[in-house]
């Protein structure tokens, strides 16, 4: 790991036991990502992509192999503590949004500070200044059903943004939108990327994994290739954000 790499996974190794057959998910990765990369993650299914993703965002431990995120081991940790790092270093948007239904889009953004022990008013600051970043300062009492599958989906970014997290990390995040909202979720990824931010994109479509500047491909619990991107779509000027 060098003195700038945000994340270093060497030899990661991720097994399952199903009945008396051991899966091997992941069978030795070693990858290296510096602050501000824009990577995708991409392989077909049982590629070991989801495995690799529940690591990175410190959802799950590997079976052997060291993980160092932000310059701290976390490939041993136990859940609270990664659950401390997750709430910290990681900005989650997932392809179904994860949005509380009874909560307004301003309360659903103010979430991670709750966990984060940040007091009430200065919550709602950060959390007004995420959704009018995201072009939501209209939609904040607004609750999930009362929206746009687009506009949920700036709420879910929004929410993963207040804390400043190290890594932004993308499931799918536009599986579930039409076309043309999902070129504008994309649109909104690129002005978040020009602001520094760094961004892991997981999807199983070619066409939104060429929005990122480095693709990396698995197969069979292996990375296949690790490729830049020489011609990444979208570099819209940053237009919204302060």
């Amino acid at each position: 790991m060098s003195a700038r790499d945000l994340i270093s996974i060497e030899g990661i190794t991720k097994y399952y036991k199903v009945g008396t057959q051991v899966v091997k998910a992941l069978n030795g990765v070693s990858i290296s990502m510096s602050s501000n990369e824009y990577v995708a993650i991409m392989g077909p299914s049982g590629s070991g992509k989801s495995t690799l993703m529940n690591i990175l965002g410190c959802l799950d431990t590997p079976t052997s192999g060291n993980y160092i995120l932000n310059g701290t081991d976390v490939s041993k940790m136990s859940d609270d503590d990664l659950a401390d790092i997750r709430n910290k270093e990681i900005g989650f948007v997932f392809q179904t949004f994860n949005l509380l239904a009874r909560y307004s889009s301003l309360e659903n953004v103010m979430l991670p500070l709750i966990y984060a022990g940040i007091p009430k008013a200065e919550r709602m600051k950060k959390a007004e200044v995420s959704l009018t970043n995201v072009g939501l300062a209209d939609r904040m009492d607004h609750k999930p059903n009362e929206l746009s599958g687009g506009q949920r989906q700036r709420v879910a970014v929004a929410r993963a943004l207040v804390n400043k997290p190290s890594i932004i990390l993308a499931d799918e995040p536009t599986g579930n939108l039409d076309t043309k909202t999902s070129i504008d979720i994309m649109n909104l990824f690129e002005d978040i990327y020009n602001l520094g931010n760094t961004i892991i994109l997981v999807t199983h479509e070619e066409e939104i994994a060429l929005h990122a500047r480095r693709i990396i491909r698995l197969r069979d619990g292996l990375i296949e290739s690790d490729k830049v991107n020489p011609e990444p779509v979208g570099t819209r000027k940053v237009e919204q954000f302060h």
